[in-house]
Parts: structure tokens; sequence; C-alpha cells
């Protein structure tokens, strides 16, 4: 349990600018939600059953913490790594690089839970959640936190600078806000960019948070979350080792 010092030590810093970090964060999700669901949702007929801006709650739910974990894995955690060296000065303590990663990993994860449970709370002040089971979206955007927090540490491993981070945000992240059914359901896809879709993350958490916030229970939802336990428990590990490849060379 030695890596909650980390997670510690990185709350403590965040919380001297914690207004403006979660402004920050909510602002993208919800131009999105307001914006598109108002404005484009306006002359859009109901989609599975629900308005389009409810519909685009459930995807932005999850966009907002796949967006969180990215960038505090990657811009934050490289700053800590790479630039600032309080890694080195970590380690130099009675704590391994292994306690850091991991602290880094359910750090950036738990960003991602306080602005997706921001996102959650707008929409059911709008009126968009439809049930209780809502609150079950909570350890859906834990569970995408961690797999897109890991997905950014093993970029972070493997860029020489932030000029890099770019790479990632325009071919992995930017194609899965529009291909994963944050906007529209995957099924308007054809059939090979479905067969994309399936396979990324981002897809498996929005059919799951989907559903729970509009009342029902997700189709499969064991499917979904075994995918994203898989996803993050793989980057995880990946990410640990070009990290102390880097650091322990």
């Amino acid at each position: 349990m030695r890596f909650l010092h980390v997670w510690r030590r990185n709350l403590l810093v965040w919380r001297k600018l914690a207004i403006p970090s979660m402004l920050g964060n909510l602002a993208d999700p919800m131009l999105y939600m307001l914006g598109l669901g108002y404005g484009l949702g306006g002359m859009l007929p109901q989609i599975q059953g629900v308005s389009y801006v409810a519909f685009l709650a459930g995807g932005v739910v999850c966009s907002s913490a796949m967006f969180t974990a990215s960038f505090e894995a990657m811009y934050s955690g490289f700053s800590r790594m790479h630039v600032q060296r309080t890694w080195d000065a970590i380690i130099n303590a009675p704590l391994s690089l292994d306690d850091v990663v991991l602290g880094e990993w359910v750090w950036a994860a738990s960003k991602s839970v306080l602005s997706g449970c921001a996102v959650l709370v707008v929409a059911a002040a709008l009126g968009l959640v439809g049930s209780p089971l809502a609150l079950w979206i909570i350890p859906v955007i834990l569970l995408t936190g961690l797999v897109f927090s890991g997905l950014g540490l093993i970029v972070t491993a493997l860029s020489p600078s932030y000029d890099f981070f770019m790479y990632y945000f325009t071919l992995a992240i930017t194609p899965m806000m529009l291909l994963c059914g944050v906007f529209y359901p995957p099924e308007q896809l054809p059939g090979a960019a479905q067969m994309v879709a399936q396979a990324l993350p981002l897809t498996h958490a929005v059919a799951l948070s989907r559903p729970l916030m509009n009342g029902a229970l997700p189709d499969h939802a064991w499917l979904h979350v075994v995918v994203l336990i898989l996803y993050a428990g793989v980057s995880y590990g990946i990410a640990r080792h070009y990290l102390r490849k880097r650091i322990l060379k």
C-alpha cells in the first residue's frame, strides 16, 4: 500500500489548484453536451428512445473520464517524471519505482472519477438521469480512468518530449471519440468500422454507462467489464515495464 503516499502527495499538490482544474476538466464535456445536445439535438428525433441530449450525456461522461485520465497520466505525469524529477526524488526515499507508477496510475484514474462525476451531477441537474441506476456509472468511470491512465503512462514512458503527446491524441483519442458511440450509435458505422470500434475500450465504457444513465441495465454487462479490466491490467503492466526500462536503465 506504499503507493498511497504517492497518491496523497499528488492530491495535496492538486488541492492548491482544485477549482480551476475542475473547471478546465468540465469545459469541454459541458460544451459538447450543451452545444451539440441542445443545438444539434433540437433538429434530431429521439435516439434509442431518448432525446439526443440524454443520449449524448451517457457518452460524454465516459469521454470526460478518458480525457482527464489521459491528460493527467501524460502531461502531469511527464512533468513529474522528466521535467521536475519528482519521481527521482521519491524513489530515493523508502519507495520503489513500482510504488510511484502504481500511485500515478491510481491518481490519474481518481481525477477522472472527479471529472466524470461532475458531468454526471450536471446531467442530473438538467433532468437527464433517469434512475438511481446511474450511480453504477461511478465504478464504470473509475474503470475507464484506469484504462486510459494506463495507456497514457505507456505514451509517457515512450515520449521524449511533450510534443509527441499530440500523436496519441490525434491517432488514438480522437478516433475513439468518433467511433465509440459518444455522438451516435456505433451501428451507424460501416461494418469494418464497427469491428474496429468493438475492439476499442471507450465503446465498452459507453455501452455500460448509457443504459445506466437512462434507467436500464446494460446488455452483456459482464463482457464489457471484462474487456475494460483486461485493458486496464495489460496497459498498466506495459507502462510499468517501459517506465522501468527508461528510469532504471
